[in-house]
């Protein structure tokens, strides 16, 4: 709360008992933990960043997702503009 206050961040929370407030992060995080984070042991900082960044590409650049029509996020991205 410090580093937000010093960084004039105004953090914002959920009601109590109304996760759906909060779905979209949830469901990044799933993705995020059954999809790479959960299947290597890290050994630095570092190393968790470079697989975090080359999973990212991957996951916006390469596979297809369902919700948007079975395009890739770029893909969408593109169309949008």
């Amino acid at each position: 709360m410090e580093w937000a206050e010093k960084r004039n961040i105004r953090l914002e929370y959920i009601q109590p008992g109304k996760p759906q407030q909060n779905a979209y992060i949830k469901r990044y995080n799933r993705t995020v933990r059954g999809e790479w984070l959960g299947h290597y042991l890290f050994e630095t900082i570092e190393e968790a960043q470079v697989q975090a960044t080359e999973w990212l590409w991957s996951h916006n650049n390469e596979r297809p997702n369902m919700g948007i029509g079975g395009m890739t996020p770029v893909m969408k991205l593109k169309t949008a503009a």
